[in-house]
């Protein structure tokens, strides 16, 4: 039984620490993408601001 139940803890580590890559990528790709967004938000409101000004 004691098999068995350190087999349980080692896959149960194991599943956490896919879990955890998973959330980090996740969380890396959200990031990328709002920093991309207010790029060219920036962009868009930085090019109007000096086309107003002409």
């Amino acid at each position: 039984m004691t098999d068995t139940s350190e087999a349980n803890k080692m896959r149960n580590r194991e599943i956490a620490r896919n879990e955890e890559a998973k959330q980090i990528t996740g969380s890396a790709r959200v990031s990328i993408w709002a920093v991309a967004v207010a790029v060219i938000i920036g962009g868009i409101l930085l090019t109007l601001g000096w086309l107003s000004l002409r």
